[in-house]
C-alpha cells in the first residue's frame, strides 16, 4: 500500500538546538499513528512541517507517493492535510463562526457554516455555540473549536497535538468513536499525546522521539505505560509521593460569593462557599466553560466586582483589591492560557520574570536588577530542568511543556502563602508532570495554601487532599479525596450532588 505520508531524514536546525535530526516517518492510509516524545523532543516542529507552518532544512515529503513542498497551511489544506495546533490560532475579537470561515473559501455563507459547526460538534460531542466571540471561551472550548474545525474539511491526514488535555472523559471517549470511524473511512491520523494509555487504547503504531531523533518505532497496544515512558524518557517517570498531613489553619476562604456574567456567554457564579487551608491542596473539577474561568478571575484579583468579603486571605477582606494588592500579601498566580498572561511571548525568561517578582529581590527605587532576574531565571531553568537555551530565550521560543515547567517555576520560587495554579500539567510530559506535581505537594508540605483547577481527574485523585466541583457556577460541597471516586465526581461535574437545585440541564457537557 502506497503511504499516504512519508518523511525521509528531515531535519530543521536553529540557531541554539536541532528540532528535527534526520527524522523518518510512515503513516499509512486509515492508521491513526501516535509521535511520542518528552517536552523538546521535535515533536511540535516535525507537525509545522507537515503541515506548512515551518520549512524544513533538509529531507522529503511525499504525498500519496508524490514528492511534495509544502508552502503554508493554506497550501496543506488543498491537499487534504488538516492540524489541531496545541497553541490555538483563533482571534479573539471574532466569532466561533467567523474564524472557522477565515481558513475556507471567499464566499462561504456565514448561516449555512454555523448550522453545519452547530451539526459536527453535536456529531463529535463538542459542546460549542457558533456565535460566541473567542475572548468569551475557555481554553477547553478554543481547543474544541479547533477540533470543528478541522473536522470540517474532511482531511484525508488529521494531525492532533494534545486534542484531549482539556476534554473530559466522557469526551475523550466520543472523541476516540470519531478517530476510530475517520480511520476506518480511509482518513489517517497523526496523534501526538502525552497520555500513554490513550495512545495504548487509539492508536496502531507509534514513533518515539528523543532530542530530535527517532528511538523506535513500536505497536503502542503491546506496550505497557511503563514500557512506552522507558522508550521516551529512558526511564520510568518519577512516583508522586502524596503524604497525609493534617491542615492548618484557613488561609484562603471563599463566603457567599455570587458573581453577575461579564458578558452574554460567561457564567454566573451562585453562592459559593469553601475555604483553602495552609498545607492543604484543594482540588477544583469540572468541565470547561462551568465557571472555573469566572471563579480564578475573582481569586486572583482581575474581577472585582465582588463583595469584599466574598473573598478573604489570611482573614482580610479582599474582594476589591487588585491583583498586585494580593501578590505582595503573599498570592501566586499560574493561568491556564501560557502565552499572552503566564507569560509574554516576545520578551526572555528572564524579563518574564518581573510579571510576577517584583518585590526588593528584582527592582530596587524602581531600577530593575537585570543580574538578579537573570540569576533567577537561569535557577527556575535548572531547577525545573527546563530545555532552553539560556535566561535570554525568548518565551515563544519554547516548548509548551518547557514553558509551563517555567511558569510554575517562576511562582513556586515566590514561596508563597496562597497558589492559585489552573491546569498544571496541560500538556506536560509524563516525567515533567510527575515533577510539577511533586513540586506542587512539597511547596504544600511547606505550608502553603494550594487551590488547583484541573479537568484531568486523575491529576486532582493523585495530589488533592480535597476536592470540591463547579457545575454551572455552582460548587458542591468539599469531599475527602480519601473518601471520592471517579464516578461520584463524574455526577458531580454535571451537577447531581445533593442539595443543589439547578441540575436540570448542567452546561457545557
Amino acid at each position: 500500500m502506497t503511504p499516504r505520508l512519508a518523511l525521509k531524514n528531515i531535519s530543521k536546525r536553529y540557531p541554539a538546538v536541532v528540532a528535527n535530526d534526520g527524522v523518518d516517518l510512515t503513516v499509512q492510509p486509515g492508521e491513526i499513528h501516535a509521535v511520542l516524545g518528552e517536552n523538546g523532543a521535535g515533536k511540535s516542529t516535525l507537525m509545522k512541517i507537515i503541515y506548512g507552518v515551518t520549512a524544513p532544512d533538509s529531507g522529503q515529503l511525499l504525498w500519496n507517493g508524490q514528492e511534495i513542498s509544502v508552502s503554508s497551511p493554506a497550501s496543506a489544506r488543498q491537499l487534504g492535510i488538516g492540524m489541531v495546533f496545541q497553541h490555538f490560532s483563533l482571534f479573539d475579537t471574532l466569532t466561533v463562526t467567523e474564524n472557522i470561515a477565515l481558513g475556507l473559501p471567499a464566499g462561504t455563507r456565514l448561516n449555512e457554516l454555523e448550522r453545519r459547526i452547530a451539526q459536527t460538534a453535536s456529531q463529535y460531542g463538542l459542546d460549542l455555540e457558533p456565535s460566541r466571540h473567542v475572548h468569551t471561551l475557555s481554553v477547553g472550548e478554543c481547543q474544541r473549536v479547533e477540533i470543528v474545525r478541522a473536522l470540517l474539511g474532511k482531511p484525508q491526514l488529521l494531525i492532533l497535538d494534545e486534542p484531549t488535555s482539556v476534554l473530559t472523559p466522557q469526551a475523550v471517549g466520543r472523541l476516540f468513536e470519531t478517530l476510530r470511524q475517520l480511520a476506518s473511512e480511509g482518513c489517517s491520523i497523526l496523534y501526538i499525546s502525552h497520555k500513554l494509555d490513550e495512545i495504548r487504547a487509539l492508536c496502531h503504531s507509534c514513533t518515539v522521539m528523543r532530542s530530535g531523533k527517532v528511538t523506535g518505532v513500536c505497536d503502542p497496544r503491546e506496550q505497557t505505560d511503563a514500557s512506552l515512558s522507558r522508550l521516551m524518557i529512558g526511564t520510568e517517570p518519577p512516583t508522586v509521593a502524596h503524604r497525609q498531613t493534617p491542615p492548618g489553619k484557613a488561609v484562603l476562604s471563599v463566603r457567599r460569593l455570587s458573581l453577575p456574567k461579564a458578558h452574554p456567554f460567561a457564567t454566573e457564579l451562585g453562592n459559593i462557599d469553601f475555604d483553602v487551608h495552609a498545607g492543604e491542596v484543594l482540588g477544583v473539577a469540572g468541565i470547561s466553560g462551568n465557571g472555573q474561568q469566572e471563579l480564578l478571575a475573582v481569586l486572583s484579583g482581575e474581577d472585582i466586582r465582588v463583595h469584599p468579603e466574598a473573598v478573604l486571605l489570611d482573614g482580610v477582606a479582599v474582594g476589591r483589591r487588585p491583583t498586585a494588592w494580593r501578590r505582595a500579601r503573599g498570592m501566586a498566580f499560574v493561568p491556564e492560557e501560557r502565552l499572552g498572561r503566564g507569560a509574554v511571548p516576545e520578551l526572555s525568561l528572564a524579563q518574564n520574570i518581573l510579571l510576577s517578582h517584583q518585590g526588593h529581590a528584582t527592582v530596587r527605587q524602581g531600577f530593575v536588577r537585570l543580574r538578579a532576574i537573570r540569576r533567577l531565571a537561569t535557577d527556575i531553568i535548572e531547577r525545573f530542568r527546563v530545555k532552553a537555551y539560556g535566561e535570554q530565550a525568548q518565551a515563544a521560543s519554547l516548548s509548551g511543556g518547557n514553558l509551563q515547567k517555567y511558569i510554575i517555576g517562576r511562582e513556586v520560587m515566590r514561596k508563597p502563602k496562597v497558589l492559585l495554579v489552573a491546569q498544571p500539567t496541560w500538556g506536560v510530559d509524563v516525567g515533567a508532570a510527575a515533577q510539577i506535581r511533586s513540586e506542587l505537594l512539597a511547596l504544600r508540605d511547606e505550608g502553603c495554601a494550594v487551590l488547583v483547577i484541573s479537568e484531568e481527574l486523575d491529576e486532582l485523585f493523585q495530589i488533592s487532599d480535597r476536592l470540591i466541583v463547579i457545575a454551572k457556577g455552582k460548587v458542591s460541597p468539599p469531599i475527602k479525596t480519601s473518601e471520592a471516586d471517579l464516578d461520584l465526581i463524574g455526577q458531580w461535574m454535571s451537577g447531581l450532588w445533593a442539595g443543589n437545585a439547578a441540575v436540570a440541564e448542567p452546561a457545557h457537557v
